[in-house]
């Protein structure tokens, strides 16, 4: 009988972890950065930000498959120290920010790749949604002075804003665009893990 029981209990235990192996986080956008740059006039590169966005990170160390990522920008917050510009980017010729007012990305798989990992999901712009993949590292983990665990994310992608129906442009005498299609977008996030899965 005393075996029985402690099989049981060995069996409760591994699918109790199992369980439980995936943490919950959510974004610290006090650490963290959403930015992008467009080339400009061909010569150079205009670049920027977006000051508000969520996110949360259901994370598993032991297998990323088990891994999700959900994150929304408000589009209104882009950023690119420049109020005229920044004004022309809210309007309908580019993100449209008052029928569009968020972007978003939901994952649909997390796997391992190399070193790093990639995120496979749906992001969607102007309410137009393509499936992308973004390739990310995970900087650390670790708990701060205050008790909190946190992890460090980096990663990128780069979009083509014709796809999300980003279309205004202006063509210079040399054939080049203004702005440039191919926006690089860069990611850097500080993630906090939920209060109920650091108590777990």
């Amino acid at each position: 009988m005393k075996h029985i029981f402690a099989f049981a209990t060995l069996i409760a235990f591994v699918f109790s972890g199992v369980t439980f192996a995936a943490d919950t986080y959510t974004i610290d956008p006090a650490h963290s950065h959403i930015g992008f740059a467009v080339k400009h006039m061909v010569i150079s590169k205009t670049k920027g930000e977006f000051k508000e966005y969520e996110s949360t990170l259901i994370w598993d160390d032991t297998d990323p498959s088990k891994s999700s990522v959900k994150t929304t920008i408000q589009v209104a917050s882009i950023d690119t120290d420049e109020p005229k510009r920044d004004e022309h980017l809210r309007s309908a010729d580019f993100l449209d920010a008052e029928t569009y007012p968020t972007i978003t990305f939901v994952s649909k798989q997390i796997k391992k790749q190399g070193k790093g990992y990639l995120a496979i999901g749906d992001l969607t712009i102007r309410d137009v949604t393509k499936e992308v993949e973004i390739p990310f590292e995970v900087l650390g983990k670790l708990t701060d002075p205050w008790g909190n665990t946190r992890i460090g994310i980096s990663g990128g992608l780069t979009i083509n804003r014709q796809d999300y129906g980003v279309s205004w442009s202006k063509t210079l005498d040399n054939g080049g665009l203004v702005v440039g299609d191919e926006v690089e977008i860069e990611l850097t996030a500080e993630y906090i893990m939920a209060q109920d899965d650091a108590g777990k």
